[in-house]
């Protein structure tokens, strides 16, 4: 079998484990994701090796996505971090074989402390499903590995039932964009939602030139202005003069275009914003104008500009 046939096998075992992991799903789903939902503490979830290493993503997405809580290391926690866990806690335990001794030695402690326990393995009449008050199946018919020793279909098969209960709590939550943006501050969306126009705009060193600046010199302020466009300051109005304004005008004037002054060629009274505006709304008015760049007003004095 050729390396790319084998690829495509291993993906088709997995797809298939994913479908009968899917035909699984029953109430304890649903008493799952309750659980998670109206516990006044944090979601912790556990797991040892791969399934840590998935166990860690789903964390992370949780974390992001509206639902507290952190990884805890089973071996971390049967050492000390137990210490962290509140009895109003939803523990997640995750293990493949449902046996994985390290995580089996916290179930006294969860029991002793009242925590929900909901488990994530493959077998429903393992020690760890048995302990937990709900049971999330994830067994699939057989692992990609050909010799059926490294987890692989099981492991995607947990990642995507993190991704479902991630998914199914963003909704019953009610989660938004301007939410996922309050956790993603350093991200495209987190900027254009929290982000201000004061926070990006333009403000040191604007191309700017006089009503009767010669067309030859606007080329050259806006060349290395390197913003595409100069700016017209007068004390009754405003002018701007964008790259397009200067084709414009060589296409209708030709060699006459050498006669023009930066008022000859300038739009008065641009699509302007407020410092104090979010980055999300003055790109719409972009969008909307159908322009990529707006000045920036503050108390009817040009004070920046900004461009997508």
């Amino acid at each position: 079998m050729s390396v790319i046939e084998r690829a495509k096998e291993v993906i088709r075992t997995e797809i298939s484990g994913l479908e009968f992991m899917a035909t699984q799903l029953g109430q304890s789903f649903e008493d799952a994701v309750d659980a998670i939902l109206n516990t006044k503490g944090r979601t912790i979830i556990c797991g040892m090796g791969k399934s840590g290493i998935i166990g860690k993503k789903i964390a992370a997405s949780f974390a992001s996505t509206g639902t507290a809580g952190f990884f805890m290391h089973p071996g971390e926690a049967f050492h000390g971090d137990l210490g962290m866990v509140k009895p109003e806690d939803v523990f997640i335990a995750i293990s493949n074989s449902g046996e994985t001794d390290e995580v089996l030695k916290l179930l006294p402690f969860l029991r002793d402390n009242g925590n929900f326990i909901i488990a994530i393995t493959g077998r429903p009449a393992s020690s760890l499903a048995k302990s937990a008050q709900c049971h999330l199946d994830i067994s699939v018919p057989q692992e990609a590995c050909p010799l059926q020793l490294a987890p692989t279909a099981s492991t995607t098969a947990t990642l995507a039932m993190g991704d479902a209960l991630t998914i199914c709590l963003m909704e019953e939550r009610n989660f938004k964009p301007e939410n996922f943006a309050r956790f993603h501050p350093g991200g495209s969306l987190g900027r254009r939602l929290l982000g201000k126009v004061r926070d990006e705009m333009i403000s040191d060193y604007l191309p700017l030139v006089k009503p009767d600046t010669p067309f030859k010199d606007v080329i050259n302020i806006i060349s290395s202005g390197q913003l595409g466009l100069a700016v017209i300051l007068e004390s009754s109005k405003t002018g701007i003069i964008t790259d397009g304004d200067l084709r414009r005008a060589m296409e209708s004037r030709g060699k006459d275009v050498f006669d023009l002054t930066a008022i000859d060629i300038a739009t008065f009274d641009p699509v302007s914003t407020s410092p104090e505006v979010s980055i999300q709304t003055a790109f719409k008015v972009m969008d909307e104008n159908k322009i990529n760049a707006l000045l920036v007003f503050e108390a009817d004095s040009v004070v920046g500009l900004l461009r997508k």
